[in-house]
């Protein structure tokens, strides 16, 4: 079994305007992620995302950019545009939402491929996930965003290195506390871009697990985005700050094309802000994604990057919640994870030119 990790709260469309509020108003992680600035460099043209979840239901602010997906549940049909739920329709408004509404999503202009894998009771079997990933990846999606946590199967491991052999970028939650101790899966796994949270100071948020795996984090407290019936919804969770680094994801596929898989995700880490102890530790990751230095930054490709390489600048400047950051930089591509002596290389010194990982648990 696996669940979704939602925690929040379906909010309804008023008639006071309230609507058409700025977007920004409501959205605080996009101005804490320079939103405005990333977007004058890119904003999703021509990218995919695929969104695994409860649906996707229609909304004014997502119609333009809903494409027609499906519903892999056992006896299920369909397009993938019923949401019972409000997570799956959330998710896809934080990541394409056009902004014309009351909610804008971190990428535009990118398109959100909807593919139910579980109900409303945010529930589902790690066949239904193995399923939606093989549509994805044979519906041309560059991006699989999966907010759930879970068990494996032999049937989703084939899935999950599919998506990797065919070049496509996965996200994927960490996990929620109390429910969840730790890393879940699928982002536990390599490969996949394992996505923790912070508040709106950009400290940890206490609802992120934590753990050697996760990759980078994103807003993920107090979230607002679209919901079911033309409203809105307030969510916090890992769930949130992994549409969001999709949507980032999204971004930088839009602007290098031909980018690897591989290299959008270290694009993410090398840029990211680095928080709490110098260099890569279990509540930050790398740390906070940077847009604007995802999308400007000279990174070196993977194989290329050296200890001594210092970190790249950013025309972007967090708040003074980020006055404790410490300088993003390269060096901490090279960290070894530790475990009583020390038993691996992190994935990101992978060597360019290497062939795709592949999963083998």
């Amino acid at each position: 079994m696996f669940t979704s990790t939602p925690d929040f709260r379906q909010l309804e469309v008023t008639n006071d305007g309230s609507r058409r509020e700025p977007t920004q108003g409501k959205q605080w992680h996009l101005r804490y992620l320079h939103t405005d600035e990333a977007h004058r460099l890119s904003q999703g043209e021509g990218v995919t995302v695929a969104v695994l979840d409860t649906g996707v239901g229609p909304h004014p602010d997502l119609s333009p950019n809903l494409l027609e997906g499906t519903d892999v549940i056992p006896g299920g049909s369909g397009d993938g545009h019923h949401d019972s739920n409000g997570h799956g329709t959330g998710m896809a408004g934080l990541i394409a939402a056009t902004g014309e509404g009351g909610a804008m999503g971190i990428a535009p202009r990118s398109k959100v491929l909807p593919v139910l894998v579980t109900r409303a009771t945010g529930v589902g079997e790690a066949d239904a996930l193995a399923d939606g990933i093989e549509y994805s990846v044979s519906h041309g999606a560059h991006i699989i965003s999966i907010s759930s946590v879970g068990g494996a199967s032999q049937r989703l491991v084939r899935a999950l290195n599919t998506a990797l052999a065919a070049n496509v970028v996965i996200v994927a939650s960490a996990g929620n506390r109390p429910d969840d101790g730790y890393v879940g899966y699928p982002a536990s796994l390599d490969p996949v871009i394992a996505v923790g949270g912070v508040d709106r100071r950009g400290n940890h948020a206490a609802v992120s697990v934590t753990g050697p795996e996760i990759d980078v984090v994103a807003p993920a407290v107090d979230i607002y985005s679209t919901g079911i019936n033309g409203g809105y919804r307030v969510g916090t969770g890992t769930s949130d700050a992994t549409a969001i680094v999709a949507g980032a994801a999204a971004l930088i596929r839009s602007k290098y094309p031909d980018l690897p898989a591989q290299e959008v995700a270290h694009r993410l880490t090398a840029t990211a802000i680095d928080k709490g102890p110098p260099g890569r530790d279990d509540e930050y990751g790398y740390g906070v994604i940077d847009l604007v230095a995802a999308l400007t930054a000279d990174v070196p490709p993977l194989g290329f990057e050296s200890p001594s390489d210092t970190a790249p600048t950013s025309t972007a400047a967090h708040g003074s919640s980020d006055d404790n950051s410490t300088a993003r930089g390269l060096a901490t591509l090279g960290v070894l994870l530790a475990a009583g002596g020390g038993y691996l290389v992190w994935r990101r010194r992978r060597r360019a030119g290497d062939p795709p990982p592949r999963i083998s648990r």
